[in-house]
């Protein structure tokens, strides 16, 4: 089934593994007729976790070193336990929702989980994205596909999101920028800007 005329919004997914430990990754969900849709590479933790325990969480956050940091190997954010599923949710997030499985279909390369919304929880209010929040989300998306995407690409991309960090960043999307920048240069990409 194609997502037609759905929105994709750019999130943070908390799953839970069999043992009861938490796997935080940035993800762009869908939303149609009330359903999410979370489509996971395969292989992946969050596919492991949802095939396991058909439960997880959807963060909303403005706090871009999440989505760098789960890129670059920093995980380590706190969480607190949910109020309605066996979960937890982001500390940092302004939302999230509490979902539950209905559906699975296991297509390659991702897989599809269907999932209905249990509870929505609002922690404080969303002012919206600035331009240097955007261009780091853009930029994790560009790193979670480095193997993916021509070099020539990528380099464009970021030379061209420089722009909008040079504008408007402050120090937590400088960090979170420079986790990205140092995951592509280790990669073997040369970056024009820094």
């Amino acid at each position: 089934m194609a997502l037609l005329n759905s929105k994709i919004h750019e999130v943070i997914v908390t799953s839970m593994s069999e043992n009861g430990q938490s796997h935080s990754a940035p993800m762009g969900i869908s939303e149609v007729n009330g359903h999410i849709y979370i489509q996971p590479f395969k292989p992946s933790t969050t596919y492991n976790n949802l095939k396991a325990h058909r439960q997880c969480t959807i963060n909303y956050t403005d706090d871009v070193r999440i989505f760098a940091g789960s890129l670059t190997g920093r995980r380590d954010w706190p969480t607190q336990r949910c109020q309605q599923i066996e979960c937890e949710y982001l500390s940092h997030a302004l939302a999230h929702s509490e979902l539950e499985v209905i559906g699975f279909e296991d297509n390659d390369p991702r897989a599809r989980f269907t999932a209905a919304v249990v509870n929505d929880v609002t922690h404080s209010p969303f002012r919206g994205f600035n331009r240097a929040q955007s261009a780091v989300i853009e930029a994790a998306v560009l790193t979670s596909r480095l193997s993916m995407l021509p070099t020539e690409k990528i380099q464009q991309e970021i030379a061209y999101l420089t722009i909008a960090m040079e504008k408007t960043a402050g120090d937590r999307e400088w960090e979170a920028w420079g986790w990205l920048m140092a995951k592509i240069k280790d990669s073997g990409i040369a970056i024009q800007h820094d």
